[in-house]
């Protein structure tokens, strides 16, 4: 046991003597955090079918909670790792850009209408996350205390949400027929689960790890590197989905996509990862932190308008959102280098 330990450390340590490495290991980490979710998620939503849960309660709680591991993984890892500006800014920057670029990016390769329950009640209770998350960032901290505030918060708006799911379930029964599918069998499902999060642990402590590396290589801040490298990363499951629905006619799904995982990622990783070891960004990783959550306030409010003019997200509305977008990066590689 002893040797492979020793064999194991070794590997893990090897961009610190091969630098180039550190790019490999960083792409190793988003893989495995994107593949260990995909895993997770079958194997979870296949014990709930075992079990008789509806498919739409999977939908709106495993699945949507399997789409934000991987920032759930780097975000408590970092926190946990005393990386604060990492786990914060990650959880900013996916926001930033599941707003702007895969909503943008869908309304740009087709106009979407807007589901009017994501206008009244989820869009809504994003800008109210993103308020509170600001109010409590305003003393410089994340603590436990408030981090419990915002994991209530979510088991209030996912029992509001199950609720109105299974209300309207109800109401479809005579018209609707699950779809049948192939059903893992319980050896592949204990698997999917086990690798699934073994491959989103191992991940997220890749990409921490390498993320600081680079960080430190280039004289980038932790900051900045959550917000961009970080942030794409882990925020590639969201992209991905809500391009292919656009290519398939359903570019609608982006909205509720990327509200979902921006709520999740408020309320969830980050009360989760507050609970676990307070957040305090140090420095100038304060104001930052501040600035970017009051930056992350201004898009939703600005998306909840979008999507209420006219009912919908036209084309030139996503590629107005992929270009602020661009200014919001270039801002903090500036702030980073410049200022």
């Amino acid at each position: 046991m002893e040797a492979i330990l020793n064999i194991w450390n070794t590997i893990m340590t090897l961009p610190e003597r091969i630098p180039f490495l550190v790019y490999i290991y960083l792409i190793v980490g988003f893989v495995l955090l994107i593949k260990g979710a995909d895993w997770f998620v079958d194997g979870a939503s296949a014990v709930a079918k075992l079990l008789k849960v509806p498919s739409v309660v999977i939908g709106l709680t495993i699945v949507a909670m399997g789409t934000s591991a991987p920032e759930a993984a780097v975000s408590i890892t970092a926190g946990l790792k005393g990386s604060n500006e990492i786990a914060i800014s990650n959880v900013i920057g996916s926001n930033l850009f599941n707003l702007l670029m895969v909503i943008g990016i869908c309304a740009a390769i087709k106009a979407f209408s807007t589901d009017m329950e994501i206008l009244k009640r989820d869009m809504p209770v994003n800008i109210g996350a993103t308020l509170l998350m600001f109010l409590f960032l305003l003393n410089g901290t994340l603590s436990r205390l408030e981090g419990a505030i915002l994991l209530a918060a979510l088991l209030i708006y996912l029992t509001v949400v199950v609720r109105s799911a299974l209300k309207n379930r109800k109401g479809n029964m005579e018209t609707q027929e699950e779809p049948k599918e192939k059903q893992l069998t319980i050896p592949m499902i204990i698997l999917c689960i086990l690798v699934g999060l073994a491959a989103i642990v191992w991940g997220g402590d890749l990409v921490v790890d390498n993320a600081q590396r680079i960080a430190l290589s280039f004289g980038m801040s932790p900051m900045l590197v959550g917000l961009t490298i970080v942030a794409m990363g882990t925020s590639l499951p969201e992209l991905v989905t809500s391009i292919v629905a656009s290519r398939k006619g359903e570019s609608g799904l982006a909205l509720g996509n990327a509200v979902g995982s921006c709520l999740f990622n408020i309320l969830f990783i980050l009360g989760l990862s507050s609970v676990l070891s307070p957040i305090t960004p140090t420095g100038s990783g304060i104001v930052e932190s501040i600035t970017d959550t009051g930056i992350l306030l201004g898009i939703s409010i600005l998306m909840l308008i979008l999507s209420a003019t006219g009912k919908k997200v036209s084309r030139v509305e996503g590629v107005i959102c992929v270009l602020l977008y661009a200014a919001y990066m270039a801002f903090a590689i500036l702030r980073c280098y410049v200022f």
